[in-house]
């Protein structure tokens, strides 16, 4: 039937005339009418061989069968399975057509039936979803039939808008149970798959600027299903892909939504600094507002977080797409908005030594994905307080464990030969304003990675400080060090930023004591910062970039000897009385051998010389100069595993975060595609645009 056809018999058919309470008329759409007759037990189809073709030609009212279902008793849903039936499995025989028109409608019906027969049976009643939607006995065949389109429709030569609305209803499919791993629809899904379609859309560079974020999300949830209870071919594809062009594509989607994330945020910074006055006026009525929009900002890129997670964490091949050099040729533009002439955003291949030369426009430089999502994370790494951020910050945190314990990310983000300038976010503090270098040096990776940490570190020293988020941060210096000693790589590094973080922190921790010690085993982390200094101290000569780094390091420790005195002192307190952290403060004055070792054996000598050149107090390089001359006398204890670290695991440690997560995620795509703005009207001007007005 030809478009103007459609549209006439829209014309004739679309109202018939109905008394209202107020004995005004109003208007009773057609399609209403024959969703009536089934919602009442009847078929309109019967006796009618072109039913179903016409219907499908007519705009669909998703609220009215929504609504409708949700009227149903349980008894009126199960005498109604026959017409649920019916009416899903001539949807899914429409798509076999290549009219635009009926497919878009069907498929907006087939969204329709879902949302309102899963929110239904979910929340009232125990039947089987799958048998009142489709019916056990044809539900294989259906659904293959479903999913063969699908793929047709996400490979073929069909509008974008149509591939968005396909898109659209897989979420719809993926979402409609709070646990994902409940959802039996998902089950047809994995026999038969559409894992290949999406891979498709990620390697072509056009067709992932409009499609890329949704194609993403779905193969994200479909990871998701039953991961921890049985084997996921959707697992299993992911952690073997090693399609250059799709990964490539992949790392860009993520790419461009956490570069506009920090676009959004720089503006957002800039507009806040633009004088007193003005921050004084609209600090009142635009506080709250900016911190919502903030938050859901953060919380929007849960799912982008979730799928570098699953990319990283599954795939090593990814890594090289990670660091892949490129300069973008135009701004990143947001996924559901496609160039006018569909035109691919290309990467222009880039030699990362350019970057060690002049300072280049920030739009111009050399970037990859892993420099945006360190300033990404800059970012979120701020702030901890609220939950969303919190969780965000965590995410991100994993995702660098990832990389800093993987050796080929490692060997990359060491690599002097490729550098790159990563803007980093510091936040406002007592002695300090807000703090963003527009253009940083030109480093190897991991120098920003390793600033990060620091930065972390020192931004956080507060009551409620994140005792696990502390945790991750120290795991992923000791991951890089480890790196470092294992090859012995000499980065050259302000090591001192480092270890003066380190020490600060020991030091909130005693001061902190009896509050801390209640909220977690404060033992345990002040091990890990030993055991970093400890690496340091017996294995610095092999990875520190000269011997003068290796000697502030002894300088640093006989300066600050009184935090690690009294850190010994709190961890004896507690190996000599009975409670839930005898056996890590035991640990703890084990790991602290070399440490008082080092104080015990230069702070004599120290003073002695002072005493002897009648001075009272010495200079740096006065210290440095006996701590050289008294090296040979110095006998330290050579420590087990201090290079070694359990590497990190979902399951079991991080099930639960993870579970929580997808739940938050699922929640957000369900709100986000109940209202599907894709109409006919926007398929029908990409098959044949209409004409501009005069």
């Amino acid at each position: 039937m030809s478009q103007e056809a459609g549209q006439g018999d829209k014309k004739g058919h679309s109202v018939l005339l109905r008394k209202g309470s107020s004995n005004k008329m109003a208007l009773k759409e057609k399609i209403v009418q024959i969703y009536e007759a089934f919602f009442q037990g009847e078929d309109p189809s019967a006796g009618n061989p072109n039913f179903w073709d016409e219907l499908f030609l007519l705009k669909v009212n998703t609220t009215f069968i929504e609504t409708e279902c949700e009227k149903l008793s349980g008894e009126g849903l199960l005498s109604l399975k026959e017409n649920f039936n019916l009416m899903f499995y001539k949807a899914v025989e429409t798509l076999k057509q290549d009219n635009s028109i009926r497919t878009a409608n069907a498929v907006h019906t087939l969204c329709a039936l879902v949302r309102g027969i899963y929110k239904k049976t979910l929340k009232d009643y125990g039947f089987d979803v799958i048998n009142i939607l489709i019916g056990f006995d044809s539900a294989e065949t259906v659904i293959q039939s479903l999913i063969e389109s699908v793929n047709r429709f996400l490979n073929g030569d069909y509008p974008v808008a149509l591939k968005q609305l396909i898109l659209k209803f897989l979420l719809v499919l993926a979402s409609v149970t709070d646990n994902i791993s409940q959802n039996t629809l998902l089950e047809y899904i994995l026999i038969n798959s559409v894992y290949e379609s999406l891979i498709q859309i990620l390697a072509n560079p056009v067709s992932r600027q409009t499609l890329g974020v949704d194609a993403i999300l779905v193969l994200t949830l479909l990871v998701q299903y039953r991961k921890y209870e049985s084997a996921n071919p959707y697992i299993v594809k992911l952690s073997i892909l090693d399609d250059e062009l799709a990964l490539t594509g992949y790392a860009e989607v993520v790419s461009v939504a956490l570069s506009d994330f920090n676009r959004d945020y720089k503006i957002r910074s800039s507009e806040q600094q633009t004088g007193w006055f003005s921050t004084l006026a609209n600090m009142v009525g635009n506080m709250f507002v900016a911190e919502e929009k903030e938050v859901a900002a953060v919380r929007a890129n849960d799912s982008v977080l979730l799928a570098l997670y699953e990319a990283i964490h599954l795939n090593r091949n990814f890594i090289t797409a990670l660091t892949h050099a490129h300069t973008p040729s135009i701004p990143s533009t947001p996924p559901s908005s496609p160039t006018p002439d569909n035109s691919p955003v290309e990467d222009k291949q880039v030699n990362p030594l350019e970057n060690s030369q002049a300072p280049i426009e920030p739009a111009h430089q050399p970037t990859n994905l892993l420099v945006t999502f360190l300033e990404y994370s800059s970012v979120v790494i701020q702030d901890t307080k609220e939950q969303t951020r919190y969780n965000n910050a965590r995410l991100c945190l994993i995702i660098l464990t990832c990389i800093a314990e993987d050796q080929y990310a490692n060997s990359l983000m060491h690599d002097i030969n490729m550098n790159f300038r990563v803007p980093l976010h510091r936040m406002p503090m007592r002695h300090r304003k807000a703090k963003f270098e527009a253009s940083p040096p030109s480093r190897p990776l991991v120098c920003a990675l390793l600033d990060l940490m620091v930065e972390f570190i020192m931004s956080h020293l507060m009551k409620t400080m994140p005792l696990e988020l502390y945790t991750r941060c120290l795991g992923i210096c000791h991951r890089v060090l480890c790196y470092q000693k294992k090859c012995r790589v000499r980065l050259q590094y302000p090591w001192k930023n480092l270890w003066t973080a380190l020490i600060n922190l020991l030091k909130f921790i005693l001061s902190h004591e009896n509050h801390l010690v209640k909220r977690a085993n404060i033992f345990h982390i002040c091990s890990k910062i030993v055991n970093i200094f400890n690496l340091f101290i017996t294995y610095g000569d092999t990875f520190l970039p000269n011997p003068s780094s290796y000697d502030e390091l002894y300088y640093e420790i006989i300066r600050m000897h009184q935090v690690f005195d009294n850190l010994y002192s709190m961890a004896l307190r507690y190996t000599t009385s009975e409670g839930d952290h005898k056996e890590s403060a035991a640990r703890l004055t084990n790991h602290l051998i070399n440490v008082r070792a080092i104080v015990n054996h230069f702070t004599p000598k120290v003073d002695s010389w002072a005493a002897n050149n009648h001075l009272s107090s010495l200079t740096e390089e006065q210290v440095l100069e006996v701590v050289r001359a008294s090296y040979d006398t110095l006998t330290l204890k050579l420590q087990d595993s201090l290079d070694q670290f359990e590497r990190y695991t979902e399951k079991p440690n991080e099930s639960a975060f993870f579970t929580q997560l997808v739940r938050s995620i699922i929640t957000d795509v369900r709100k986000s595609v109940s209202e599907i703005n894709i109409d006919q009207q926007t398929i029908l001007q990409e098959v044949s645009p209409m004409p501009p007005t005069p």
